[in-house]
């Protein structure tokens, strides 16, 4: 029986998530920042609470949040900043393009989300493992930046109209202090396991 019950709620919990974008076609005018806040309260705070409270009491909820560790307390901290580095790679989209943006944001992500859960377990960077470790950052930020290259040389072939039009929102300084802070807080998430 748990295994039917668990089976609907992943069948529930994927139908929400592909239809998530559904109401994108009726906002067309609002700003990428309200769609994403009204999107984010309903997905990250009302619809989980819904479920909770279905699935529980109100004396039981206040029970199991109560009882709550602060490893998990940390935990879930860590969700958030990685939340936030989820929110803030969409902006760094809207203001640096997709090459330059991902290329920045993904690369920050890569480099702080290894290199620092291992210093945090005291992994030695210099032996034979961490040594393999630190080879495959450097490779993963080549592949990052080969990409953001090809993005750039892509760009280049635009004209300026088609340029403007595509990052019309273009602030190179704004997208780079926003792309940094998007690799360092989506790093969080293997902060967070």
């Amino acid at each position: 029986m748990n295994t039917i019950i668990g089976l609907l709620i992943i069948a529930v919990g994927s139908m929400g998530q592909s239809s998530s974008y559904v109401p994108i076609n009726k906002i067309k005018d609002w700003s990428w920042e309200n769609f994403w806040l009204v999107q984010g309260v309903f997905a990250w705070l009302v619809f989980p609470l819904l479920g909770a409270f279905m699935a529980n009491s109100l004396p039981e909820l206040f029970s199991i949040y109560g009882s709550t560790g602060a490893a998990t307390l940390q935990a879930v901290g860590f969700g958030v900043l990685w939340g936030v580095g989820g929110l803030t790679f969409g902006l760094s989209m809207r203001y640096l393009g997709i090459a330059l943006g991902q290329s920045v944001a993904l690369g920050t992500c890569a480099a702080f989300g290894t290199l620092i859960p291992a210093m945090l377990t005291g992994t030695d960077l210099l032996s034979p493992k961490g040594l393999i470790l630190l080879f495959a950052v450097a490779v993963t930020l080549v592949g990052i930046t080969l990409v953001g290259y090809a993005g750039s040389l892509r760009s280049r072939n635009m004209t300026d109209e088609e340029r403007r039009k595509a990052i019309k929102d273009f602030a190179l300084k704004k997208g780079l202090l926003i792309a940094l802070l998007s690799g360092v807080m989506s790093a969080c998430f293997s902060l967070g396991l």
